[in-house]
């Protein structure tokens, strides 16, 4: 079973991420916090495989509890998917320097949480279409490079559309696959370009000018 803690101040919120989590099989809540404090203890007396922390809570925020947890230097850091209302490009880069193995907006639906779960359980860190195109959007890309890092034509082709900030379940429509096909071609992609998550595959893509 795949242990995940919830750090939220918000009780709705937290019966809600537990819902969409004890709906899944192989997943199981195993406690929840109301602060950053509380959030801290439980995570270090726990040890759950996967945590889910808002960013604004009382006592201590999600950024500085994650960074306890998972930031540089930590021993035995535990693996922090930051689930927050707030985008701001400061709490992404933040979130992400102190060891987040994902970042989503709370509105980003049940697929995607679970997904998120799994991505950090695996090693993996997703982070929310929508930012991940914003995020790019600042690089100023160098000139095109005609290297295509060994990835084949339909590789390239979910490469794209994965930059362009669309979801395994997107890609899989327009490219009339199964999602399943699609998780596959990211893995492989990530193995040839040495990327550690689909952020890294999509900076590739926009160096490269690959998306419009």
């Amino acid at each position: 079973m795949i242990r995940v803690l919830i750090a939220d101040d918000q009780a709705m919120v937290r019966t809600g991420f537990g819902m969409i989590i004890g709906a899944q099989p192989d997943m199981e809540v195993v406690g929840e916090a109301a602060d950053g404090v509380e959030a801290v203890a439980l995570a270090r007396r726990l040890k759950p495989d996967v945590a889910l922390f808002d960013i604004r809570m009382p006592k201590m925020d999600g950024l500085e509890a994650l960074r306890l947890l998972a930031g540089p230097g930590v021993a035995e850091p535990v693996k922090v998917v930051v689930v927050t209302t707030f985008d701001l490009d400061e709490y992404v880069h933040q979130a992400l320097r102190n060891g987040a193995a994902g970042f989503l907006l709370k509105d980003s639906g049940p697929a995607l949480l679970i997904e998120a779960v799994r991505a950090a359980v695996s090693g993996d860190a997703l982070i929310s279409p929508s930012i991940t195109v914003r995020l790019l959007e600042h690089l100023s890309p160098p000139a095109p490079s005609t290297d295509d890092g060994g990835l084949s034509p339909r590789e390239i082709d979910v490469v794209k559309l994965a930059a362009r900030g669309l979801t395994n379940a997107e890609i899989a429509t327009q490219l009339f696959i199964s999602v399943g096909t699609v998780k596959t071609h990211l893995g492989s992609v990530q193995t040839k370009l040495g990327a550690r998550n689909r952020v890294e595959i999509a900076a590739w893509a926009w160096e490269r000018r690959l998306v419009g």
